[in-house]
């Protein structure tokens, strides 16, 4: 009661202006990262950090101890309760923050998933995110042109081999649908066919490894593919940090024509691009998610409308551009010059 006697009182102090900007009662948000120490959250909480000061909103920060900590982040959302704050954004680490998540939104707070929409996604009020489906997406229909026609043979380093999550699963078969190659369960990442066509020839895909997300998961996933096939030409990797683990794997196989895909488009991912590590990245932007999100927050808590998904998606899509310096015909694309002006945001 007290919460929503407050945002009738800045509805009414805010009628008739036009942004809320850092106007009314103050807001408390918390920010609930998968972890502290991947670039990607250190610059979302970096984003939600200067909005809060422009928005007059308390922020409270926390995180999983590593990418895949699920009970870090139920603490973390049984203290924001307890604390009785407005609103969360959370990436979430998994489907076990779940009933957390609900009973944050049963005691009255609006909660933005970032990045990450959970599964399923009616468990958030509404998600910020990338078009993860579209970001892998890119990435295949580049890689396809780029083979000119060569057998694909293909590494698949994943997030997790343990657990569900939609990033994962959205990004692993946006590529494969970009390459051409007909997927199984859309949720499910390694149930297709291992060999077969796509769109410019024939494939062979050796493996779907884990990587947590983490330099040295994606150093170890690819050591384990090329054990399998030494002859991997295509890696996909579900980010840049699993993409730099994969590439010095490669090169002390003495690998050195496999293309390296990955998503992320953070300005090492870009440099990297630059400097030929990584052969196109699919650019994200998670400044620009948790400046909206917690936006969206102070103007709900103030008497705001509520933000909606974007047209066609369960979710408010907040963009993604493929960077590469070797653009593809019929791919649309930006190089590392512009990727490294606007990197995540």
């Amino acid at each position: 009661m007290k919460r929503l006697a407050i945002a009738l009182i800045a509805a009414t102090l805010l009628a008739g202006c036009g942004e809320s900007g850092g106007d009314g009662d103050t807001v408390a948000v918390t920010l609930i990262t998968k972890d502290s120490s991947n670039p990607f959250f250190v610059t979302m909480q970096n984003g939600a950090k200067e909005a809060a000061t422009k928005e007059n909103v308390d922020l409270t920060v926390a995180a999983g101890r590593q990418d895949g900590d699920e009970d870090g982040q139920i603490q973390a959302i049984e203290n924001a309760i307890a604390a009785g704050q407005d609103g969360i954004l959370i990436t979430p680490n998994g489907p076990g923050v779940n009933p957390a998540i609900e009973r944050a939104r049963e005691a009255g707070l609006y909660v933005i998933a970032l990045d990450t929409p959970p599964d399923p996604a009616s468990t958030v009020d509404i998600t910020f995110a990338t078009d993860n489906f579209e970001a892998g997406k890119l990435i295949g229909a580049w890689t396809a042109k780029s083979l000119g026609g060569k057998p694909a043979v293909i590494a698949m380093l994943d997030l997790f081999n343990d657990k569900i999550v939609s990033v994962d699963y959205n990004r692993d078969q946006g590529f494969l649908t970009g390459l051409g190659i007909a997927v199984g369960d859309p949720k499910r990442n390694g149930d297709e066919a291992p060999t077969g066509s796509y769109s410019g020839g024939t494939y062979t895909i050796v493996c779907n490894e884990p990587t947590n997300g983490a330099e040295d998961g994606g150093r170890t996933a690819m050591e384990n593919c090329l054990t399998k096939n030494p002859a991997v030409n295509v890696v996909y990797t579900i980010n840049e940090p699993a993409a730099a683990g994969a590439h010095g794997a490669l090169q002390a196989a003495g690998n050195t024509d496999a293309l390296i895909l990955s998503i992320d488009g953070g300005c090492d991912g870009v440099n990297a691009v630059k400097e030929g590590r990584i052969d196109a990245t699919s650019q994200q932007y998670p400044l620009v998610m948790a400046a909206d999100g917690l936006k969206a927050i102070a103007a709900i808590a103030r008497g705001g409308e509520k933000p909606k998904p974007s047209d066609g998606l369960d979710f408010f899509n907040t963009g993604v551009a493929l960077v590469t310096d070797t653009p593809a015909d019929g791919v649309q694309s930006i190089d590392t010059t512009q990727g490294a002006a606007k990197c995540w945001g």
